[in-house]
């Protein structure tokens, strides 16, 4: 079968032909349909993230949505043809194992998620991933509820998502984006407000303000726009490091709180939202051959919302 394999440091990814995987007892092999393209890719091939990655070369891709097509002896809880996703996972797919940018993936059963029907596997992809770690930072970790006033920083492929769960869930939204481009797309979402700097929102009482780009000086405006006593989760690492405002933070006893990918649960409940049409990717669909170029595409930060590759 074809894989799109990553064998070194600043070398684009590699076609190969590889063995079709076979299942292990507790797995089952997913014919993949949809394969999200991500940031993270990029930090593989870069070096920033490569030293998670287990052996070379490996096929990347780890948002992943297909149909089973293998089943291990003591799998009990999928069948073939069933419609599946892989939620992202350090231990899944793509970082640990085989990913999915390849015609098959194997997969241990206890991290696959059934996909409800009506969800596209474009869409069902992006959940995976973006969809589950923005649904974790705005519900678990921002503990955002009905009437709260939530401001988000950035509106990229994240960004994006975590504010249409914001809303949702019955928040008003408060959107901080430099790209001008799409602060149409912002109001077009629902938000009462659109700006270039969180700070911007300093007095409108955000009760909590989810970074989603994680600049260096981002994590700071936010603690100069939250309220007294507010929550600031910090999603986004455009940069390793930043300098913040520890007076503005203790005298306003101000939060300040991580939050990184999600559970299943949390990949079910996206999925959910999907299904019922409160929650959509801004998704440029590829085809397998244009994976590498993709990525590419990411790097050089060409990229709105989510490129996904579909096929199979």
């Amino acid at each position: 079968m074809r894989a799109w394999q990553f064998t070194e440091v600043g070398k684009p990814l590699t076609l190969s032909e590889v063995p079709t995987p076979v299942p292990a007892a507790g797995e089952l092999v997913v014919h993949v349909r949809a394969a999200g393209l991500c940031h993270s890719d990029v930090g593989f091939l870069d070096g920033t993230l490569t030293p998670l990655l287990p052996f070379r070369p490996i096929t990347l891709g780890h948002e992943i949505a297909g149909t089973v097509s293998a089943v291990g002896s003591e799998v009990t809880q999928f069948t073939v043809g069933q419609k599946v996703v892989i939620p992202a996972a350090i231990e899944g797919p793509g970082t640990s194992k085989n990913g999915g940018f390849a015609d098959e993936v194997v997969v241990l059963e206890r991290l696959v998620v059934a996909l409800p029907d009506g969800v596209p596997f474009d869409q069902a992809a992006a959940a995976t991933d973006a969809g589950l770690t923005s649904y974790h930072a705005v519900s678990a970790q921002g503990k955002v509820s009905a009437g709260s006033r939530v401001g988000i920083i950035g509106l990229g492929g994240l960004g994006s998502l975590g504010a249409q769960t914001a809303l949702a869930l019955g928040a008003k939204l408060f959107v901080a984006e430099k790209n001008e481009r799409v602060h149409d797309f912002a109001r077009s979402l629902g938000a009462e407000r659109v700006a270039g700097d969180i700070t911007d929102f300093a007095g409108e009482g955000l009760d909590v303000v989810i970074d989603f780009a994680g600049f260096g000086t981002t994590t700071d405006g936010a603690i100069h726009a939250v309220r007294r006593g507010g929550r600031i989760v910090q999603v986004g690492l455009g940069r390793a490091r930043g300098e913040i405002d520890l007076q503005a933070l203790t005298l306003n006893e101000v939060e300040l709180v991580g939050s990184q990918a999600g559970s299943k649960e949390d990949c079910a409940a996206v999925l959910d939202l999907v299904a019922e049409g409160k929650l959509s990717s801004r998704i440029t669909e590829i085809g397998f051959d244009d994976i590498a170029d993709g990525i590419d595409r990411l790097e050089r930060g060409e990229v709105i919302g989510r490129l996904v590759a579909t096929f199979g």
